[in-house]
């Protein structure tokens, strides 16, 4: 069970790791094990991202409802605009990371929570 001082401290680290080029994710991971804390677990990591998602869909939501009409007259045939268009990318991109994500979910949650892969991804992109 997790504590309350310790949903507050994970909370704020992901508010403020997400919108930086660091791995919020891995932040999730890593400062449980340097303080020594049990690991929360994927269900809590991805509600804080599902937190960080409504406070994105909350400040873009005028962007978003212009997006969703446009998309929905696209598909009336009313014409293509750039909101709707970006719509589509957004649905299409969606689409291969939810397959990929279901495919890989037991991996996620065991093999790719562990300090050696995070070091391995971060020297790879840092070196990118």
């Amino acid at each position: 069970m997790i504590d309350l001082l310790h949903i507050f401290v994970l909370a704020v680290l992901q508010g403020i790791t997400e919108f930086l080029p660091v791995s919020s994710s891995a932040h999730l991971i890593l400062l449980p094990k340097i303080l020594g804390w049990s690991d929360q677990g994927i269900a809590f990591d991805i509600a804080v991202h599902v937190g960080t998602l409504f406070a994105i869909v909350g400040y873009f939501r005028k962007e978003i409802v212009c997006m969703t009409i446009d998309w929905f007259k696209s598909l009336l045939g009313k014409g293509s605009t750039p909101n709707s268009h970006l719509a589509w990318m957004v649905i299409w991109g969606t689409i291969p990371v939810g397959i990929a994500g279901f495919l890989v979910k037991h991996l996620v949650e065991t093999a790719l929570r562990s300090e050696f892969i995070i070091a391995i991804t971060t020297i790879v992109f840092g070196l990118r």
